[in-house]
């Protein structure tokens, strides 16, 4: 049997586009501080890298679409907050499954970065995490690359890194 497993260090030399929503821009920064940071420790430089700014989460799905044109791998980023109607649903609804429609249709990693939160306070403890990377089951919880603790960007970014790895075993 062969098993194939995704390694971020493996993606290093890919492009990735990172759409980001504008919309609640303190936690939208923290985590693409955190996607940025993630893929610069494993030594993404910065000619690889291309950032689009969108209004706001709704927006997110067609910027992966046209991102995905340019690049490797995409990490959609950005912050839905429930509110007292239902908008939170449709919105949340139609990210995901647009992004997941991204990836199905190009071929491409599309990580999903996209926090989907009861109040702020949630959203910046997913958002906010500290520069200390986390503990991974091996308990490799160093400079190797992981992760940053409570930053989704920053898990985000190491999803794309890890699928696109699998993707370039796979083919």
């Amino acid at each position: 049997m062969k098993t194939f497993a995704g390694r971020p260090e493996e993606a290093s030399g890919a492009r990735f586009g990172i759409v980001v929503s504008n919309f609640n821009p303190r936690v939208t920064e923290s985590l693409l501080q955190g996607a940025l940071a993630t893929l610069k420790r494993h030594g993404v430089s910065d000619e690889q890298i291309r950032v689009y700014k969108v209004p706001g989460a709704f927006e997110v799905p067609l910027a992966c679409q046209w991102a995905a044109g340019q690049v490797d791998a995409v990490i959609a980023l950005s912050c839905i907050i429930r509110g007292g109607t239902p908008h939170f649903d449709f919105v949340a609804n139609e990210v995901g499954n647009g992004c997941t429609r991204v990836a199905l249709d190009t071929g491409k990693p599309v990580a999903f970065g996209v926090l989907t939160c009861d109040d702020l306070e949630q959203a910046l403890a997913r958002s906010e995490g500290t520069a200390v990377p986390a503990q991974s089951k091996l308990g490799a919880g160093d400079e190797s690359g992981a992760p940053l603790h409570g930053n989704k960007g920053s898990e985000a970014a190491s999803a794309a890194l890890e699928m696109l790895s699998l993707r370039m075993q796979v083919f």
